[in-house]
């Protein structure tokens, strides 16, 4: 019998143009002799929408001008059920009992443990990180913190919440580190208000961006580096893909290089290293996966120096699955399929759904 797997995508977030190619790519790679598919998009506006394989996106070959369908069918979740968990509002039809979601809504309210905490009340089996890993992966303030203490190397930095922005002073951070410097919003990804800067009036300028898309802003030094990516893979025993090097055409690798413009950037797989450094990269992919408490899949993104020293700069709980994402093609090089891929990502949700059945919910259990 085939599984039913629920396709959730789009989102409110900066990256829902990015969801929406996972999802394309993913729907189009998914094995149908296994798998019946529902989607399920959620627009701009946060509205969910019950789609159809034949017309669930609109301008789909153009990255810059894709959108959803929006069908107007929306959906109601049941928390606690055992069944019919998800309700078609306006007929109150119950949909078919899903066997596991793939949720690929990046970034705020898909990647950073809202949804996954949503579908761990409907009791909805789900891939990737549950909700912690999910929340502190995304607060790139709160995951420097846990990777420093697991010994692992960070670019060194400062963290301000917005209450505090009249004390940020160009002058004393770039005396400290130095310039130019990176300015970020803790809790985006794909580089959504991310800005490089060498001067007090550009540093200003994107700290007020910055500002726009979080409550809190890291200001980090500039790291000297090669960019080198690794995807892990797994619960309780995760692996490390191949590394590949992202070689930006550009000044840095900005969402436009990564989604929108193919060659932003070309893509190393695998990266050139000597088999000693690309092992220690995937040690550290695997330290970093584990420190933060992910599970299914990440992309783990770090520095490598010219003294080969490790530096890591983000993991994503929940990386692109567009034709031009790393995490797909890494694993590609490694030996598993874009099909494969998926599957496995389905068998680890449904086993950590089954293994966190086991644990007792209360003494009388």
């Amino acid at each position: 019998m085939k599984k039913k797997v629920g396709i959730v995508f789009g989102g409110k977030s900066s990256e829902h143009e990015v969801s929406l190619q996972s999802a394309k790519n993913i729907v189009d790679a998914i094995n149908l002799d296994k798998y019946e598919v529902y989607l399920l998009g959620i627009d701009k506006q946060g509205n969910w929408h019950v789609n159809d394989r034949s017309h669930y996106l609109i301008n789909e070959e153009d990255p810059s001008l894709i959108a959803l369908n929006k069908t107007g069918k929306g959906i109601a979740i049941v928390p606690g059920a055992e069944e019919n968990q998800i309700i078609e509002t306006g007929s109150s039809v119950s949909m078919d009992q899903l066997d596991v979601i793939f949720p690929i809504v990046h970034g705020t309210l898909g990647e950073d443990g809202s949804l996954q905490g949503m579908l761990r009340m409907a009791n909805i089996p789900f891939v990737g990180s549950s909700v912690l890993g999910s929340a502190i992966s995304m607060d790139k303030d709160i995951a420097k913190r846990l990777l420093s203490d697991a010994g692992l190397h960070v670019a060194r930095g400062y963290s301000f919440r917005k209450a505090k922005q009249n004390q940020i002073s160009y002058q004393d951070i770039a005396a400290e580190l130095g310039t130019p410097l990176f300015i970020k919003p803790a809790n985006q990804g794909s580089s959504v208000g991310v800005h490089k800067v060498e001067t007090e009036e550009a540093f200003n300028h994107a700290i007020q961006d910055a500002f726009m898309y979080d409550h809190k802003v890291l200001v980090e030094e500039a790291v000297s580096g090669r960019e080198i990516e690794c995807s892990v893979l797994g619960n309780e025993n995760p692996i490390a893909s191949v590394p590949g090097e992202i070689l930006p055409t550009v000044e840095f690798y900005s969402y436009e290089a990564k989604y929108i413009d193919e060659s932003g950037a070309s893509l190393e797989i695998p990266a050139v290293l000597d088999k000693d450094v690309a092992d220690r990269i995937k040690q550290t992919a695997v330290q970093a996966f584990e420190a933060l408490n992910c599970e299914g899949l990440a992309r783990v993104d770090v520095f490598l120096k010219e003294d080969n020293t490790i530096i890591i700069n983000e993991i994503n709980t929940l990386p692109g699955f567009t034709k031009i994402s790393m995490y797909p093609k890494l694993w590609e090089e490694s030996g598993v399929s874009y099909r494969e891929l998926i599957e496995k990502l389905i068998e680890l949700a449904i086993e950590r759904h089954q293994r966190d059945q086991q644990l007792k919910s209360s003494i009388q259990n």
